[in-house]
Order: structure tokens, then sequence, then C-alpha cells
């Protein structure tokens, strides 16, 4: 595997990619992420990404988009692209505690009746919809989409190669629509920030889930795990 860093030139931008781009726009950060596997095979998927704003010594926001990819192939040069790239062998212990951050799109196979395939649901919408609409923005309804949250990845987790600890933070969640050339319906899908510390269970597992990403909207910027020792 490897691991990049990938800065944008704006100025090699279109005034639509530039203005997209730096509202978080995940369809373009994709399709311009997608010039450096320019040979990828149809149907394979040769990487992940996490699109984050570049911030000052001080800790502020620049506005500036920042990259970071795991990938199973070198990224190619690429004019526009600045990439820093390095190869990604992570060796870990089963019993291990790193700190992690996520971001993922949560959703859960919801019934649609006899007969009918069943749909995804928002994780979090779906908490929400016993409240009432004046108590959607109370302390009890954002405790409980927060809750949902938590146990989704932590249901979860064991498959992935480890456990939660101790309950992780649930930071933005947001919900995106894209609009995509030739489909008359945008895309919409919803992306929930963790951060917090993980324990290694199967090393194995966990590195293939570096690779393969956790949940949906992998293409959109969600699933990828970054680790560090804390």
């Amino acid at each position: 595997m490897y691991l990049s860093s990938v800065r944008v030139d704006l100025n090699a931008l279109t005034r639509e990619q530039l203005f997209d781009v730096l509202e978080g726009g995940a369809y373009t950060a994709h399709q311009l992420l997608w010039t450096l596997f320019a040979d990828t095979s149809e149907g394979e998927r040769p990487f992940l990404f996490r699109q984050e704003m570049e911030e000052a010594a001080n800790g502020k926001s620049q506005g500036l988009p920042r990259f970071y990819v795991y990938s199973t192939r070198r990224p190619e040069a690429v004019a526009g692209l600045d990439v820093q790239c390095k190869p990604f062998a992570p060796q870990l212990a089963k019993g291990e505690r790193l700190a992690f951050r996520l971001r993922a799109n949560p959703t859960v196979a919801k019934f649609a009746g006899e007969g009918q395939r069943s749909h995804r649901a928002d994780v979090l919408m779906n908490a929400r919809k016993p409240f009432s609409p004046g108590e959607r923005t109370s302390q009890a309804c954002v405790d409980a989409m927060e809750t949902a949250a938590r146990d989704w990845l932590a249901e979860r987790a064991p498959r992935f190669g480890f456990e939660l600890p101790v309950a992780p933070e649930v930071g933005a969640y947001r919900q995106h629509e894209l609009k995509k050339s030739g489909r008359r319906e945008p895309i919409r899908f919803s992306s929930v920030d963790y951060e917090g510390l993980l324990e290694v269970t199967d090393p194995d597992h966990l590195i293939e889930t570096l690779s393969q990403g956790i949940g949906r909207s992998k293409a959109f910027g969600c699933g990828l795990l970054m680790l560090r020792r804390p």
C-alpha cells in the first residue's frame, strides 16, 4: 500500500472545479484523484481518500484543500497535483492501542415490505425519527443521534479487526448532495467524523480494512481509516 498527501494547484482548475473543491465537493475531488491512477482496469478501485482543509501554524484553516490517499498502486505524476507519496506497511500487534480518525457513511438496511427490496437508511436520521419536529434540536435528540453513530461503528468494529475500548468522539455530521453529469437525480449521502482510540484484535483484518475502507460512499471521500500511535 501507499500513503499520499495530495495538494491541488488551484490555478489548474476550471472555475466550476475551483468552487466545488473549495466547498468540499466530493465528486469533483474523486475525478481529480482518479487522474493519478489513469491506467486502472475497469471495475477496480485502487484508492480511498479523505479531504481536509489545510491549517496554518496557529491551527486556523487556510481554506486550501488537502487530500490523504491510501492506494494499492503508486500514484502517477499529474500536472496540477502535488503528490507526496511513501510506501505504507504498518506493523500491527494484537492488543495494541492506536488513535484513529474516520469519516464514514453510517447506514443500515431497512425492510421495505413483503416482496420489496430493502433500502439503505441514514443511521442518524433513523434515530431522529421518533422525535417530534419541535424536539429535533433538543439535547435528547442530539444524544440519540450520536449514540446511534457510535453503536454503528462499535457493532462493526470486530469484523474490521479492532474494538473500541472507549466510546469515540462523534464530530461533524454532514448531508451531501452531488450533481453528476448525465444523471437527473443528485447523489445523496451523509458522513460522520469519528475520532478516538481503538484496540487491535486481528492485525491482518485491520490491515485489510485500511485498504478496503469502512462503510459506503467510498468514492466520495468516506471509509478511509487513519491510524497513529498515541
